[in-house]
């Protein structure tokens, strides 16, 4: 009996058919990922005969095979995400967080390989042609699985040194030019709208990449509106185009008031338009989006920050006069608002303080990316009073609204005298309830807010009595590879008290640290070995460091590692054999001795200094009349 509709073979089979035909009719990808994704992609089409002819055979599936087809059907539908990502996503991104693209693509072969692997051709009676291809498409996949792909080696220097230099040649933004396919100015729309989307998406939070793509992308538009502009030879005069006033890209103008976007923000329907122009609107009481007549989720509206910019470009590059926005007349003396004033910052205060619980989430948000921006507005905000509001939030129990106000007293943080307002204001056990209980964004985004405030040594005895530790100690285990880093970083800083040391150690600490510093792929190595050093120097914490058979691994270090942590595996180790022959005998039946002598002549200053404690250490096993 052959398959029926019902059954979940043919089910199964359909639904992989459907998924190579929706991969297979992806545009061509035009970033510096093609060829890898063009490999991709015709690996997964190959597949596509093996699933028609087994959905249209009279075979029937077992159980087993349905599991294994199904496998691989999960791991097509991860594989159509990322490649949609790749290809629809920001090209600058991607080039500048190329090694995390490459080990996507990376993990997506392994996994449809796996699932290649579990599937029991010999079960099937396949035609020929059909055997051959699949051999040929899961060999394909294997050879794939054992290599890495990279960027050409030109390419990887060109956005090193884009990135790097002020002013890089010509002759490198060119070849990035057409790399990227970033060579229009239309090209350059099209990024601008994915770079905002993504600004969204992270909530302003890119990091360094934010700065180096406005410079990446500065660098691209200069080049590409004096060597390549977007002309239409054939409607205008190429001889007298130069004396024309340029005409504004349809994308730049207020679709309220045609004119030039000065200061330009989102609504809720994702639509852009001058503040003013909006304000106005939404003032006289309306509720819609006037150019989609869509009803506003909320009323809030937030800086588009990367088309301003791209606005500022285009008329640097065409010789028009950079708009400016009307003076703010409530400006706070010596206070510098750039991106936002007064006025808009208090009905955001408003709205955090008695808004809906939409028009908080957008507030809050809002004041997240201000905050992000630049310094003076982290003065502003603080000064008109959001600090305390924002910690209310931190109980909200809307997970994307407690998520921006951490993130916004993060950003806040930032400012020196932030931090004391943000600890009067009751803070700190609020986050930590965040760091406990909160969306992995948000306890991320807590343990970096509770690094940045312990910067003040009062406030280290503050969180670490408020129950921190052990809620970052879960988030080094169970994070993010970000949310592990932060969780690191401020576990160390909270260790530089002595009374941290010994809760870090009672909570557990030492037990995952040794895990990251044997796993070198975790790329926690660094973080793992500074936090044993510094908890190597308390009784409790050199205790249970030695419980955990810590001097194999340390003197592995010592002999390969980079020269931090060399440094820091020999300051560990010699806080673990002071005092403990058996630990000192031990390092030595390990090889230790030849190590250190090693570190001693070229390590670091601290590495020498520490190597050649301990080498004092071990002469002292031979000859007992040493003191």
């Amino acid at each position: 009996m052959g398959l029926t509709e019902d059954d979940p073979g043919r089910s199964v089979l359909s639904q992989l058919v459907d998924s190579v035909k929706a991969i297979a009719e992806l545009p061509e990808c035009r970033n510096v990922f093609r060829k890898m994704y063009g490999n991709f992609v015709r690996r997964v089409k190959l597949l596509s005969p093996l699933f028609e002819e087994l959905r249209d055979s009279d075979k029937e599936l077992g159980e087993e095979e349905v599991e294994a087809f199904e496998s691989l059907g999960e791991a097509l539908c991860s594989a159509m995400e990322l490649i949609k990502s790749v290809n629809q996503g920001s090209k600058l991104y991607q080039a500048l967080e190329r090694d995390k693209v490459i080990a996507k693509f990376h993990q997506m072969t392994v996994k449809i390989e796996a699932a290649l692997s579990k599937i029991p051709y010999g079960n099937f009676d396949m035609s020929e042609e059909v055997c051959e291809q699949i051999e040929l498409v899961h060999a394909q996949f294997k050879r794939a699985k054992e290599k890495m792909d990279t960027l050409d080696s030109q390419l990887e220097m060109d956005l090193v040194i884009a990135v790097r230099d002020k002013d890089a040649d010509t002759a490198i933004i060119k070849r990035l030019s057409e790399k990227l396919h970033l060579r229009t100015i239309n090209d350059l729309k099209q990024e601008s709208l994915a770079f905002h989307e993504l600004v969204i998406a992270s909530g302003g939070d890119l990091g360094d990449q934010f700065e180096q793509m406005q410079a990446l992308f500065k660098k691209l538009n200069d080049y590409v509106v004096t060597e390549n502009p977007e002309i239409d030879s054939s409607e205008r005069d190429k001889g007298t185009i130069k004396h024309r006033s340029p005409v504004i890209p349809d994308d730049f103008r207020c679709p309220i008031s045609l004119e030039l976007m000065k200061d330009p923000v989102i609504v809720s329907t994702g639509q852009t338009y001058e503040r003013s122009c909006i304000q106005k609107w939404l003032d006289a009481g309306h509720k819609t989006c006037p150019k989609t007549q869509q009803t506003l989720l909320h009323t809030a509206i937030t800086p588009n920050y990367v088309l301003k910019s791209l606005i500022a470009l285009w008329c640097e590059s065409n010789g028009v006069e950079l708009p400016k926005k009307q003076g703010n007349k409530s400006k706070k003396p010596g206070c510098s608002v750039s991106d936002c004033d007064r006025a808009s910052i208090d009905s955001l205060l408003e709205k955090l303080a008695k808004g809906s619980s939409d028009e908080q989430r957008a507030a809050a948000g809002e004041l997240r990316l201000l905050a992000k921006r630049n310094a003076d507005n982290r003065v502003c905000i603080a000064d008109a009073g959001a600090i305390p509001l924002l910690v209310e939030l931190l109980s909200s129990p809307d997970p994307r609204t407690q998520e921006h106000a951490v993130t916004a007293l993060l950003n806040l943080s930032i400012n020196e005298s932030n931090k004391g307002a943000i600890v009067i204001a009751g803070a700190i056990p609020d986050i930590v309830e965040v760091l406990k209980n909160g969306s992995m964004e948000a306890r991320e985004n807590a343990a970096a807010t509770l690094f940045s405030l312990s910067v003040v040594d009062e406030n280290k005895v503050q969180i670490g009595a408020a129950g921190a530790i052990p809620a970052l100690i879960k988030l080094l285990c169970e994070g993010t590879p970000r949310g592990k880093k932060d969780a690191a970083t401020a576990i160390f800083n909270l260790s530089i008290y002595q009374g941290n040391k010994a809760r870090a150690v009672r909570a557990g600490i030492v037990t995952p640290l040794m895990r990251l510093l044997k796993d070198a792929g975790s790329g926690m190595v660094d973080e793992a070995l500074a936090i044993l050093a510094i908890l190597a120097s308390h009784h409790e914490g050199k205790v249970a460091i030695a419980q955990a058979e810590a001097i194999p691994v340390l003197v592995e270090v010592i002999r390969t590692g980079f020269p931090r942590n060399r440094e820091n595996a020999a300051a560990v180790l010699w806080s673990l054999c002071t005092g403990d022959l058996q630990q000192l005998k031990l390092a030595r039946e390990l090889g230790a001795e030849e190590a250190l002598q090693e570190l001693s002549e070229n390590g670091t200053d601290r590495a020498k200094r520490k190597a050649g404690n301990v080498l004092e250490l071990l002469q002292r096993i031979d000859d007992p009349a040493s003191p």
